[in-house]
């Protein structure tokens, strides 16, 4: 039930907090939004709260630390983890680290301008061929590892919330929020 509850409550702020980065970027494809990033013109400094609430709510989606009720190890025993040994419980890891990688690249793409470096000329990594796009590649892996790092430190430096809070944060303030930054956006955008 924790876990059901917690999901709907986050997804809902996560989904809310893209579409002011598809309503700036005017469109849905996400190459498009990178290329309406270049020249450092990045959606963290054009959609600040947007950020904040992707960020948070990509903690929660991952179920990691303030955020992991639904396993909650030192309440439950590691929840579900128990039933689970050897492989099953590897695979179990596996998966939670790939979701963490997956939001990684996915607020690199969004807010941190993907392979774009902010004081580099957009047309360099094109003029340089192949190495342009290792050049680029390299630049895309070092932002993730950058999110990966903070999801890392987050977990050493928070504790736990309570239930209670944490359904408040979601529905109280995150959902509000992602509202009001749709509506700044609208506001900015106007023709």
């Amino acid at each position: 039930v924790r876990a059901s509850a917690q999901m709907i409550s986050y997804e809902l702020a996560l989904g809310l907090s893209v579409v002011g980065v598809f309503m700036g970027a005017e469109s849905l494809r996400l190459l498009d939004i990178v290329h309406q990033q270049i020249d450092g013109n990045w959606n963290i400094f054009t959609q600040p709260l947007g950020f904040l609430i992707f960020t948070i709510a990509a903690f929660a989606e991952t179920n990691r630390l303030p955020f992991d009720l639904p396993e909650a190890e030192t309440e439950l025993v590691a929840g579900y983890h128990t039933e689970y040994s050897s492989i099953k419980f590897t695979l179990f890891f596996a998966g939670e680290y790939a979701a963490m990688f997956v939001f990684a690249a996915l607020v690199t793409v969004l807010f941190l301008g993907g392979w774009d470096l902010p004081f580099m000329d957009s047309g360099t990594f094109a003029a340089m061929g192949n190495w342009g796009a290792l050049l680029g590649f390299g630049v895309f892996l070092f932002k993730s590892l950058l999110f990966l790092l903070l999801y890392v430190w987050v977990r050493f430096t928070l504790p736990r919330f309570r239930f209670d809070q944490l359904m408040n944060l979601g529905w109280k303030v995150l959902l509000p929020l992602g509202l009001v930054n749709i509506l700044i956006t609208g506001l900015l955008n106007l023709p």
